[in-house]
Parts: structure tokens; sequence; C-alpha cells
């Protein structure tokens, strides 16, 4: 279990599970438009639609009036259907337009009651001459008919628009997960990997120059950390040889504290010139394991038994590996050196299969290891601190992807403990992988 720190609102957003991808996004918002645009549409097509038949109402009894106007000065009496003189329930609007001498039409559009249409004329003797209709039945079914294609049409777009959402969000997210796969590969540490490569596809778009980018940024990183790794492997090369002859000039100093004072301090540099230069080895990746057939058990047993006997080593059950007995000492040797100086005794390693578990009882791992793993030259808190130039599970982590192994690291707390209060204890988990690591190298595949 690794203890990486998390922010409040990233934590929140895990617990209540809300996470869209870009096709819904896409779609949802395709939808939106589309219903807005299809609901305008259909306002606009429908009064269009009840303003030209209300116009083709007004027109008709216009014509019916003026017939019934030129019968009534014939005949000096309204014989035209629904035609009335001086009707008292002429709309005031329409008088005062016809006692002005002019022929008119009016309609009377009241909410939840059918539209009348009127027509009105003056006529001999100061008279008023007038027809009212309603708004016909056909037409009404004609806007109802209407109306109901427009929902039908505008939940045909909806959806459609909502399909075409998906379609086009799925293509693009599928290609900003290839890219975000790819550039987790290089992150890893597989320099080969092009994003633009892993997201193919013959469309030229914004995807492409990201993916571009996001190479042309790997490129440079990867000049910029190899130029790094070649100059501290020169330095560190060229450090041995006075190094070595500082220790040799040393040892013929006449025996006393300052001698031994010069003594430790020129191994400790030669230490830590090999191990700068196995770091930088590392980091050019191209180290190969040299592989055999081991009971891991046994060689884990024999191994730390012959470092320091007071370690307790158990092994649960012995499983045959195939890994490089040499570099899985050395990860062993670090795990151990590293928890007996920033640990406490009891130290413990158990063996379970293809796991080797490192325990000690002291303060636990650092924060910033649990959450980014081990750093060179950074050797964590005071509390785990003290001594070393922390490249000793630096080390260990390195020569663990040679060997196509996983190294994680947790402290013993007990559930429900908060996090200020101290650990009891660090461990280091060394997971060897079940098939040997290839020719061409092996990374770690988490579970």
């Amino acid at each position: 279990m690794r203890g990486k720190l998390r922010r409040p609102g990233k934590a929140v957003r895990d617990r209540l599970g809300l996470r869209t991808g870009l096709r819904w996004k896409l779609s949802a918002a395709i939808a939106l438009v589309g219903a807005l645009v299809t609901i305008a549409l259909s306002l606009v097509v429908h009064n269009a639609a009840r303003v030209s038949m209300l116009d083709n109402a007004r027109d008709l009894a216009d014509e019916r009036v003026l017939i019934a106007q030129r019968n009534y000065e014939l005949s000096d009496r309204p014989n035209f259907p629904n035609i009335k003189i001086d009707d008292p329930e002429l709309p005031g609007a329409l008088r005062t337009k016809v006692e002005g001498g002019r022929r008119a039409t009016y309609v009377s559009d009241r909410p939840g009651q059918v539209p009348g249409i009127w027509a009105a004329v003056p006529v001999k003797g100061g008279h008023v001459l007038s027809l009212h209709t309603g708004f016909t039945d056909r037409s009404t079914d004609i806007l109802h008919d209407l109306d109901q294609a427009l929902v039908i049409g505008s939940i045909a777009v909806v959806f459609g628009g909502s399909a075409l959402g998906v379609l086009i969000g799925g293509q693009l997210s599928r290609r900003l997960r290839k890219a975000a796969a790819a550039a987790n590969q290089v992150a890893r540490g597989e320099p080969d990997v092009r994003v633009r490569d892993a997201i193919g596809g013959v469309v030229r778009d914004e995807t492409d120059d990201l993916a571009r980018a996001v190479d042309a940024m790997a490129d440079a990183l990867q000049q910029r950390l190899e130029a790094e790794r070649r100059v501290t492997a020169d330095i560190a090369h060229e450090l041995r040889t006075p190094v070595t002859g500082l220790l040799t000039a040393a040892e013929l100093l006449p025996p006393g504290r300052p001698t031994e004072l010069v003594l430790d301090r020129a191994k400790a540099m030669r230490t830590l010139v090999e191990d700068v230069l196995e770091v930088a080895r590392l980091d050019g990746a191209s180290e190969r394991a040299e592989l055999q057939d081991l009971l891991l058990g046994e060689f884990v047993s024999r191994r730390v038994i012959a470092k320091d006997p007071e370690i307790e080593v158990r092994v649960v059950h012995e499983s045959e590996v195939t890994t490089d007995p040499r570099r899985l000492e050395r990860v062993l040797f670090n795990l151990l050196a590293n928890a007996a100086r920033h640990g406490k005794p009891p130290i413990e390693v158990t063996v379970e299969g293809r796991v080797i578990r490192v325990r000690d009882h002291g303060p636990g791992f650092p924060r910033h290891l649990l959450a980014d793993g081990p750093s060179r030259f950074r050797t964590g808190s005071t509390d785990r601190s003290g001594h070393g130039h922390g490249l000793g599970l630096t080390i260990a982590a390195g020569q663990a992807r040679v060997l196509g192994a996983r190294l994680t690291f947790r402290n013993v707390r007990p559930t429900g403990t908060p996090e200020d209060v101290p650990a009891e204890g660090a461990v280091a988990v060394l997971w060897l992988p079940e098939h040997a690591p290839t020719s061409t190298g092996s990374y770690p595949l988490l579970p």
C-alpha cells in the first residue's frame, strides 16, 4: 500500500465517483444546443404558420363581406351567412376604422379561446355590415399536426446530435487515451515510445499537435538526462583514481586516531563514488541480468545469516526462481543496510514464494518516499535521516528494475491510526517476476 498524499478535492471526487468522459460532455453540449435550436425554430415555425392561417382567414372574410355588401345594396337586407347589421359585439377598434369609411378586418385572440375573425364595411344609411367567423377546425387540426411534427423532429434532432456527439467525442477520447497511455510509458522510462505513433490515424487535428509536442518534450528531456548521466558518470569515473590513491596513502599513515578518521572518510568517499557510478549505469538502461535458477528461501537465508546472524529469516513458502544472484543480493543488502541505519531492531526478513519482505521496527519511511519512491541524495525527514546519501534505496530500485521485479515501500500502522502518529515499523517488499527478464531488459507491471 503506497502512502500517497492526495488533495482533499480529488479525494472527494474519487469517493463520489464524479468522472465524466469527453464523449459524454461533447454529447451533452451538442444535445443542449440542438434542443435550444429546435425549440426556437419550432416556436418560429408555429407562430409563422398560425399568422399565415389567420391572414388567409382574414382575406377570406374580407372577400365574403364584399359579396355580402353587394347583396345588401341590391336587396336592402343581409342575406349572407353570419352577416349582421350594427352588431353590438363588434370590436371597438374595428368599429372605429369602419366609421372612418374604410373596410377592415380584425382578429380577436384571447387566451384559451378560439380566435375570432371579423370583417366589416360601411353601407348606406350609416350602418355597419359585419361578418364574424371563428378559426376553423381544419386550421386547428393542421396546427396540431404541425406541432406534433415539430416535437417529433426536435426529439430526433436531439437524439441524433447526441449520437453524433458520442461518435465524435469517442473518437477524440480514444486518441487522447492512447496519447495518455503512451505518455505514461515514456514517464516509466520507455524512451522508444512515441505518442504520435501510438494515437495513429490519418486525421490531423489538435491531438496530433499535442502528441508531437509531448514527443519533442520527451526527446529533449531524454537528451538532457542522458547528458547529465554522462557528466555524472565521467566525474565519478575520474574520481576513482585519486580516491583510490588517497585510500592507499591513508593506509600508510602511522596508527592513531587521525589515521582512523582519514581512512574512514576515504572509504566513505570510495563507496560514494562507486554508488554514483552504479546509479549512472542503471540510469542508462543498459544493464542486463545474468540469470540463474535458485531456491529463493535458501539463497536469502544463507546471504542474510552470513551478513548478520542476528537478523531473523523466515521462509514461509520456498520457491524456485530464475534471476541474477548478484543483483538480488545487492537489493537485499541495501534494504538491510537501510533498515539497520534508519530503523530499529529487530529486523525481520520473510520469504513467501517470489516475495521478499524486509521489516524493521523504527519510525517508518518518510512521506515523500512513500509518495514518490526513492530519491538520490535525499534521506528523508529527520527521524530517518542521520547518515547516508540516499543512494541505497535508489540502487535497490534500479537493480530491481533490471531483474524485472517491483520494489514497494509501506509503513506498519494499525488500521484507523492517524497519519501524525509514528509508525510501528517500515516494510520494503520485493516482488520477483514469474518469468525471467528478457535479453532486452524488463520492467515491472503493477498488479
